[in-house]
């Protein structure tokens, strides 16, 4: 017979005594459980010990988590969350180095927990830690342990990293100036600073005075991948919390110490696999170098600013310097006017007689303005070529040069997420973007060349512009997606995509759709349906039987901790646990917490998951939303996911429907299908190629008159 809902059989293990196995009442009150157990085993002063996690994060048993406790679990019976705070808040005043360090050491692993972590707080440990920083000269383990305790008690959010003294952080700062020190104490130095710059202003300005740009360059060509990932999360951090001035300066100093080549060489390239925290960090680079953009890009043109005119002016000069230059002089006003306007209209301005009037868009604004002058200085002869070329071209067929580089910026904007905020969880960057100082008005000249060259293939009009537009983006697009890692690379990949193919890859897509939407075809979609549904929904299992790496992540920054998850091979029971940096597959039976797959009610997603809800909107990004998830089992428990990525998003979500025996609702599901259904459809129907299929059967002749129409045998053989 089962036991009770509110009963679980577990383990208790003691140091020196035979284990007790005994049936936990959930409704039992934890002290009362307490001294039954101490009694058992001749134990005084019950109020003195606690129960504790054996595995994983030996977690201490409170009445708020109590709950969590499964059939099956291993308890340890110990000190007491407040013996073990006091004893170790005595232990690091110790005079003595050795009981000091040990109780450091202790303190660093057990200030993971929330309930240990309360007492020793409110003790006021977190003076006494202050203390060993702030007055000691040790730099070996005893100072490693001290800031792992403190990160770790930080970490509970009972306390302010606002309260930190200024002496605590230069004496932080001093750890990651200094050349002597260990990598672990650099590593904790930099962790703790990349906390703190975000929480004040005041400790920002403190850190960007003491912590130098060249400092965190020099940590970041260090051979130690943690002391690295690191220095670019303290980096990430400082950039997100400057405003624009400092952010462009600090930008600026970055492109003089060539940072972009130093990461395309040694970071995207490396022969270490790149991490998904570094991959992270990579992208926000990137994300705030483009967006340095987006002041021009959303400001329009001053027709009273002389230094915009004189910008205006060079485009023009530039194109036609040979022609006008010498009569120029000995025209009058008004025919000077009328020159500049007929090659103002020859660049491919709308308002050739005020051509300003064509910028007064925004976006893309002065952006448009700055790339066309870019490419006119850096490659002369090429927008020499472009201008003359259209120029000499019958006017229904020239293609605007103006025109076409002002939509042009503004979909490179759009394609590029320029303006946009950094996503707090996104790791998609380009390659190609670390290989290049100035990679947008670089993109810009290759796709320029792009828009006269499709143009052509095109044999365009002025009616066709927007349609030349819409293949260039295409081209673009398509393009990126391959991820080239050079310029040079993107730019023999998309002049080899030119509009022939473009055509060709829409045709391809177009037969296809078209194939699939005839009658007999649309019912063999139906009959397969089933089957291959089946097969997405094995596939769904096993990916959660092959688990996934999830991260948590706090309000205040992308956290480094990981747990793993992982359904068990019969799909009965959810397995999880914290696991280490560096571990990417563990063994079911490393994973000390299960949810067995029965108790589980209810699959909640995005803003209805409890964690999503705790949490202040304006911290929550809107792709973080997206990849939250939630499974509530027992008593209105919840375990709760952030995906690392869409697509783990949407195969956790489905397998875990599967679990609960509900449809597969994500948009993976539908793609998946839709392909599976492509692949089995074009195999049925290979003896069918050429051949037009009807939309309704043939009909089905009329039976014979007689079906006397056997052969009869027994005549032929006389």
């Amino acid at each position: 017979m089962p036991p009770p809902k509110d009963v679980v059989k577990i383990a208790i293990q003691m140091v020196g005594a035979i284990p007790q196995l005994i049936e936990l009442e959930q409704s039992k009150p934890l002290a009362a459980v307490l001294k039954d157990v101490c009694d058992a085993w001749s134990l005084p002063n019950a109020e003195h010990y606690a129960l504790q996690y054996v595995d994983g994060r030996q977690t201490y048993i409170t009445e708020s988590n109590r709950r969590e406790i499964k059939n099956g679990s291993i308890l340890r019976l110990t000190t007491s969350p407040d013996q073990e705070a006091e004893r170790l808040y005595s232990g690091i005043q110790s005079k003595n180095v050795d009981v000091k360090t040990d109780s450091l050491k202790k303190l660093a692993s057990l200030s993971q927990d929330v309930t240990f972590a309360q007492e020793f707080i409110s003790r006021n440990g977190l003076k006494q830690i202050y203390s060993i920083v702030e007055e000691g000269n040790d730099t070996g383990e005893m100072l490693a342990h001290t800031l792992k305790a403190f990160t770790e008690l930080m970490e509970h959010d009972f306390v302010s990293w606002e309260n930190l003294s200024t002496v605590f952080i230069k004496k932080i700062v001093s750890y990651v100036n200094m050349n002597v020190v260990h990598a672990s104490i650099q590593q904790l130095s930099l962790s703790i600073l990349e906390n703190m710059v975000p929480t004040s202003r005041l400790f920002f300005d403190l850190v960007k005075k003491e912590v130098t740009l060249d400092c965190l360059l020099t940590h970041l060509q260090a051979t130690n991948a943690q002391l690295q990932l690191k220095a670019m999360a303290l980096l990430i951090a400082m950039l997100l919390t400057a405003n624009d001035a400092e952010r462009r300066d600090m930008m600026d100093h970055l492109r003089e110490k060539n940072i972009r080549q130093f990461i395309h060489k040694n970071i995207v390239h490396s022969s270490e696999p790149l991490g998904d925290e570094m991959a992270h960090y990579l992208y926000v680079l990137q994300s705030v170098s483009l967006n340095l953009c987006e002041n021009r890009m959303r400001t329009s043109m001053d027709p009273y600013s002389q230094e915009q005119r004189e910008l205006l002016q060079s485009l023009r000069q530039t194109a036609f310097e040979s022609e006008s230059e010498a009569p120029a002089s000995n025209f009058n006003a008004e025919r000077r006017r009328s020159l500049c306007a007929k090659e103002f209209r020859k660049l491919g301005f709308t308002n050739n007689s005020n051509p300003a009037e064509d910028l007064r868009r925004a976006p893309p604004g002065l952006l448009a303005l700055d790339n066309m002058v870019y490419f006119a200085r850096n490659t002369p002869n090429a927008y020499s070529r472009f201008v003359l070329e259209n120029s000499s071209r019958e006017d229904k067929h020239e293609c605007p040069f103006a025109r076409s580089s002002i939509q042009l910026t503004l979909n490179l904007c759009e394609i590029l997420h320029i303006g946009e905020p950094c996503s707090e969880t996104a790791q998609a960057f380009y390659p190609m973007f670390f290989g290049q100082d100035h990679f947008f008005e670089e993109l810009f000249c290759i796709c320029i060349q792009l828009v006269n060259k499709t143009w052509k293939e095109m044999r365009a009009t002025q009616e066709d512009f927007d349609k030349v537009m819409q293949v260039v983006r295409e081209q673009i697009t398509r393009t990126l997606a391959l991820k080239p890692t050079s310029l040079e690379i993107f730019k023999t990949r998309v002049n080899v995509l030119n509009y022939s193919e473009i055509l060709k890859l829409r045709q391809t897509e177009r037969l296809h759709q078209e194939e699939t939407l005839a009658v007999p075809v649309l019912e063999l979609r139906e009959r397969l349906k089933p089957e291959l549904l089946e097969l997405i929904r094995q596939q769904r299992l096993l990916h959660l039987c092959e688990g996934t790496l999830f991260r948590k992540i706090s309000s205040r920054r992308r956290q480094d901790k990981l747990w793993y998850c992982r359904l068990s091979p019969n799909h009965k029971v959810l397995h999880y646990g914290d696991v280490e940096e560096g571990v990417l597959s563990p063994p079911i039976e490393s994973l000390p917490e299960k949810i067995p797959v029965a108790d589980m009610k209810m699959l909640l997603v995005g803003k209805e998951c409890p964690h999503m809800k705790e949490k202040s909107s304006g911290k929550q990004n809107k792709d973080v939303l997206e990849l939250a998830f939630s499974i509530m089992h027992d008593v209105e428990e919840c375990l709760n996911f952030i995906a690392p990525t869409r697509y783990e998003f949407c195969l956790w979500t489905d397998g875990l429907n599967v679990l609960l025996g509900k449809e597969m609702t994500s948009e993976r599901t539908q793609t998946d299908l839709d392909i599976l259904l492509s692949m089995e459809l074009k195999l049925r129907l290979l003896d069918l190629e050429n051949i037009s299929i009807p939309d309704t059967p043939p009909p089905i002749p009329k039976p014979p008159s007689s079906l006397n129409f056997c052969y009869d045998f027994s005549h032929a053989e006389q």
